[in-house]
């Protein structure tokens, strides 16, 4: 569709106003699922536009979060409505859209691992989000590679060092590719599975942070297809890697991997604590963990240990050995992690419980003292709060407030400080996204296709409720004047008054 001239310049101009970009999932550095963002819309309506500026198609399954940065939109799907006809199959894709008429600008399209499906689940996708610095793109792809990835694609040409796009997007077995104009440049990639001796399971996940040339992340490494079995029990959960050439730099070495109940699911967040910069980190093993961050420049040589200050054991009562005994046990067993630990005001805010798919019905919200040493599991909880089921979300904290959903098709309002709760309210679907807090505003998509807005207040208000036409896995995100909201086939920009909408079928 054409711009609307004079309107478009107006509307250009308004956009020096607000916020700006979302480089990363949540925010940075402490992962608090909040925006700066203001005038956001308190309502939307796909079938007539109202309020959406454009929207996108996608693949078939989607669950990774936008992510905005540098006039380019970014969102992993898969290859189920193929862009490229070279492209054939089931793949991980990596979209790369303009952020101002959603044309598809490239894409990395990473073929599915063969050995075993539950190293790369089926039509999952890229199911990570990208964290986006300067021209520099960083992602776990579906195949648990660490890739750093040039922000324009090839339109500047393959950068390198890493020349190697047409094989990498070659599927085993057939001639290789040659890479085009609607692909990738890949700057570097680093193998987790070869470099760091993980163990895949089911659909990579993992929001990658960055603190000065360190790249942190969950390795994503848990059981194998029998959900009994350990085969890498020495595997890291937690990594670092040199953001400039791609080079595995330290580890933990907490012994984890035996005690992982099901995956390494929850990425890192990171805080200052008394002048030291500390990251945390919520095991597959149901700890939380503080790690000291690395300081100047990455060493050379062998892979460093990653310093341990403290460990919470998240349900210190529940079972720490033979943790695979207590599979599809609703009643018993260990608890694990899918959201971050969001750093607030000296505290850790973090959700967990039995696994969603295979462990026990409980879970709960925490709050953590993150200034002391050592285990500080029986002095330092500060308060917890029941929630129900399952547990996916990470918390936003706003004004005093925390705002949080569960798969018990809740959302909860509860005193950041004390735990009190002041409202929770009954929704339509599992929410496996996080809530996100802009404008005063709560934004949250659920499994059912419903998408809520409520006030973020004291007082529970719903604003407007919705049905959209596909499951929401993944959390919005707002950058710019705009939200973005993602179905499992659709990726919407939406934005108050909206002059037009642009429907981009194929992208382009």
């Amino acid at each position: 569709m054409k711009f609307m001239g004079p309107l478009f310049a107006l509307f250009a101009t308004s956009m020096s106003l607000v916020a700006g970009d979302q480089p990363q999932w949540g925010q940075h550095w402490s992962r608090n699922m909040v925006s700066d963002e203001s005038g956001l819309p308190q309502s939307f309506d796909p079938k007539s536009g109202k309020n959406i500026r454009w929207v996108a198609k996608l693949g078939t399954e989607t669950h990774s979060t936008p992510v905005i940065a540098g006039g380019r939109v970014y969102i992993g799907t898969n290859n189920g409505e193929p862009r490229d006809p070279k492209h054939q199959g089931d793949r991980g894709v990596l979209m790369c859209f303009d952020e101002q008429d959603g044309r598809l600008l490239w894409q990395l399209v990473v073929p599915k691992r063969e050995e075993d499906p539950y190293f790369d689940w089926p039509k999952c996708g890229i199911s990570s989000p990208v964290t986006v610095e300067g021209e520099r793109v960083y992602l776990v792809s579906n195949r648990g590679e660490v890739m750093c990835l040039d922000a324009s694609g090839m339109a500047n040409g393959n950068d390198g060092p890493y020349r190697e796009e047409g094989a990498h997007m070659t599927p085993a077995g057939q001639p290789t590719m040659s890479a085009g104009r609607l692909d990738a440049d890949i700057i570097w990639l680093f193998d987790l599975t070869k470099g760091a001796g993980i163990w895949s399971h089911d659909a990579a996940h993992s929001s990658i942070l960055i603190d000065g040339d360190y790249l942190y992340l969950n390795s994503g490494t848990g059981v194998d297809n029998t959900h009994v079995h350990i085969r890498t029990p020495g595997a890291p959960s937690l990594v670092v890697i040199d953001k400039n050439t791609g080079r595995l730099v330290a580890r933990d070495y907490e012994q984890m991997a035996p005690r992982i109940f099901h995956c390494t699911w929850s990425a890192p967040s990171m805080g200052e604590v008394a002048g030291r910069k500390l990251i945390f980190f919520a095991g597959g093993d149901g700890v939380v963990y503080a790690f000291a961050a690395l300081r100047g420049k990455a060493p050379t040589g062998e892979v460093q240990k990653l310093q341990k200050v403290w460990q919470f054991d998240f349900d210190s009562s529940a079972p720490k050995t033979n943790v695979h005994h207590f599979n599809r046990n609703r009643w018993e067993g260990p608890s694990n992690f899918y959201g971050m630990p969001v750093f607030f005001e000296g505290r850790i805010y973090v959700a967990g419980g039995g696994d969603l798919f295979w462990g026990k019905n409980e879970a709960w919200l925490k709050c953590i003292d993150a200034s002391k040493t050592g285990d500080i599991t029986k002095t330092r909880e500060i308060w917890a709060y029941r929630l129900g089921n399952h547990v996916l979300s990470t918390p936003a904290i706003k004004d005093g407030l925390l705002f949080i959903a569960d798969c018990g098709r809740k959302v909860h309002c509860v005193n950041a400080k004390t735990g009190k709760p002041y409202w929770t309210h009954e929704i339509t679907g599992e929410v496996w996204a996080s809530p996100l807090v802009a404008d005063g505003k709560i934004y949250l998509g659920t499994r059912s296709g419903q998408f809520w807005i409520l006030a973020a207040s004291k007082e529970k208000k719903v604003l407007s409720s919705f049905q959209l036409a596909d499951p929401i896995s993944a959390t919005a995100s707002a950058a710019n004047g705009s939200l973005y909201v993602t179905t499992m086939t659709r990726l919407y920009r939406v934005e108050s008054n909206s002059l037009e909408i642009r429907q981009n079928p194929k992208g382009h």
